[in-house]
């Protein structure tokens, strides 16, 4: 037996599974670990406020502001200059009116008709020849308010749109005292053609001319 006692003692010596004679009921309560003693640590401070990430940095390279440089405002240069062709006065016919008693729709085009012959006269040869003549391609007329009897009205025209072919006219009807009333606004399409064919033909350089700013 003390062969087998010293064997089992050897075995248990390699093996490591003898008791330690320190071993009684305080064996049963594991030991706080390291780990675990900094996590009761950590559970017991106070949770840290959040604060607000940095503000980014400039997207021009700046100082980091946080403030986005603003966008370019349009100039007034940005946009290109009306060229004037004509002003003038005009005063409003008893037979303008209609039964509604202002002027009826159709005497604006009447007016805007008489404006542009009175600037083709200041044109040399009044933009024709016997090759080529404007005729009217398109009309466009925003009414804006009624014109009642008696009125002195003041016609504008100016260059909207200079094309190798054809000129957009711009026009602005308002009252004469008064340019801030304004009765009527649009342009109209003016088509240079050859008399033969019909077809559009290239502008008269005396137009072009009168037309160019």
């Amino acid at each position: 037996m003390s062969t087998q006692n010293k064997a089992g003692a050897t075995s248990d010596a390699d093996t490591g599974s003898a008791a330690s004679p320190e071993a009684g009921d305080g064996a049963r309560k594991p030991r706080k670990t390291a780990a675990r003693k900094r996590t009761t640590a950590a559970k017991k401070r106070p949770a840290k406020k959040k604060t607000a990430p940095a503000p980014a940095q400039a997207a021009d390279g700046g100082d980091g502001g946080g403030t986005a440089a603003p966008a370019a405002t349009p100039t007034p240069a940005d946009s290109p200059a009306e060229t004037l062709l004509l002003n003038t006065p005009m005063t409003v016919r008893w037979r303008d009116l209609d039964a509604f008693n202002h002027v009826n729709n159709s005497k604006y085009l009447s007016y805007l008709e008489e404006a542009r012959l009175r600037w083709m006269l200041g044109v040399p040869g009044q933009g024709l020849d016997d090759d080529v003549a404007p005729v009217v391609a398109a009309a466009h007329l925003n009414y804006k308010r009624p014109i009642e009897w008696p009125a002195e009205i003041a016609i504008e025209l100016f260059v909207e749109r200079l094309g190798n072919t054809s000129v957009s006219i711009g026009h602005r009807i308002a009252a004469a005292a008064d340019r801030d009333t304004l009765y009527c606004d649009g342009y109209v399409v003016m088509v240079w053609i050859d008399r033969e064919t019909g077809q559009a033909a290239p502008l008269p350089e005396a137009v072009r001319e009168a037309c160019s700013p």
